[in-house]
C-alpha cells in the first residue's frame, strides 16, 4: 500500500521544499495540499469537523505553487491537491496551472477536487451556492476541452471556451471519458458524488476514510452501470490518521494508497511525526 501525506502547509509551518525532501527520502508515495483562498471573519459556515476554525485554514499557501517548490526538488514524490475548489477558479486559467505543473513533474500530479464547504469564501468568488456543483461539472468539461490532443470547442451552462491551442497538455493519456491529469473527487457519499465521479473522474478521495465498508459496493455499482472498467476505479482515503487495522481494512476493500494528516507544524514537529508514520511505509 502507497502511503502518502497531506498537510496544511501556512507561513508559520515546515516549507515545502524541506517537507517534499524528508517525504521522498522516507519513501512516502505522495504529498497532497488543500485549498483555501480566505476564510471571511464574518462567517456562519460551520466547521465541518466542529467546534472552532483551525487558524491554518486562513494561512494556508497557495497548493500550486507550493507545490511546484516540491516538484522542483524531488524526482519520484507524487503531487497532488486535497482539494482544488474548482468552483472558486477561472477555468481556463486553471487548466493551464494544472497542465503546467503536471507537465514540468513528469506526470506526478493528482488533481483531488471538490465542492467545498465554506459559504462566505465561495461567495467572494461570485459562486452560488446551490448551483456549486453542477458549475463544477461544467467547469472540468471545458478543461478537459483544452487539455484534449486537438482543438476542441466547448460551451456548458455556466461557460464555454472555443477551439484553442493550449499547451503544454496534461502527461497521461486519456481513459474513458477522462482526460487530464489523474482525478480524484472528494466528498460525502451519496449518489450525487458518485455521478461525478463516474463522469468525469478515476476515483473518489473520501475524507477521513468512514463507511467505506458499507459506500464503496454502492460506488463500484455506479461505475460499472456507467460503463467503466472496475479494475480502473480508485479509492484514496484521506486525511486519516493511520493505525495498522485500519491499513489492514483497507488493503481488505482493495485500497492501494493512503493519504495520512500531517500537523501544521515547524519542521522539528513535522519530522517527528514522519519518523512516527514510517513504520507504515
Amino acid at each position: 500500500m502507497r502511503i502518502s501525506v497531506t498537510v496544511f502547509l501556512t507561513d508559520e509551518t515546515i516549507t515545502p521544499t524541506r517537507l517534499a525532501r524528508e517525504l521522498e527520502q522516507r519513501g512516502f508515495a505522495g504529498l497532497y495540499l488543500p485549498e483555501h483562498t480566505h476564510i471571511p471573519v464574518e462567517r456562519t459556515s460551520p466547521y465541518p469537523a466542529g467546534g472552532d476554525l483551525p487558524p491554518e485554514y486562513g494561512r494556508t499557501l497557495d497548493p500550486f505553487v507550493a507545490l511546484g517548490q516540491a516538484a522542483a526538488v524531488t524526482e519520484r514524490l507524487g503531487l497532488g491537491t486535497g482539494i482544488t475548489l474548482v468552483a472558486q477558479h477561472d477555468p481556463i486559467d486553471l487548466a493551464k496551472q494544472v497542465a503546467t505543473l503536471d507537465h514540468l513533474s513528469g506526470g506526478r500530479f493528482t488533481l483531488g477536487l471538490g465542492f467545498g464547504w465554506n459559504v462566505e469564501e465561495a461567495a467572494d468568488h461570485g459562486v452560488e451556492w446551490r448551483t456549486r456543483r453542477e458549475l463544477v461539472r461544467d467547469r472540468m468539461g471545458l478543461m478537459r476541452a483544452l487539455w484534449s490532443e486537438e482543438p476542441v470547442a466547448y460551451q456548458g451552462e455556466f461557460g464555454g471556451v472555443r477551439a484553442s491551442h493550449a499547451h503544454p497538455k496534461p502527461v497521461q493519456k486519456p481513459r474513458g471519458p477522462v482526460v487530464g491529469p489523474r482525478t480524484l473527487v472528494g466528498g460525502a457519499a451519496g449518489p450525487k458524488l458518485f455521478a461525478h465521479i463516474c463522469e468525469y473522474a478515476d476515483g473518489w478521495l473520501p475524507i477521513g476514510g468512514r463507511g467505506l465498508s458499507e459506500s464503496l459496493p454502492r460506488l463500484r455499482a455506479a461505475w460499472s452501470d456507467a460503463g467503466r472498467d472496475p479494475s480502473a476505479l480508485q479509492v484514496v482515503p484521506y486525511a486519516v490518521h493511520p493505525a495498522p487495522g485500519k491499513l489492514a481494512h483497507y488493503a481488505e476493500l482493495g485500497i492501494e494508497e493512503v493519504v495520512v494528516q500531517l500537523p501544521p507544524a515547524g519542521d522539528a514537529e513535522v519530522v517527528r511525526v514522519l519518523d512516527a508514520y514510517a513504520e507504515y511505509v
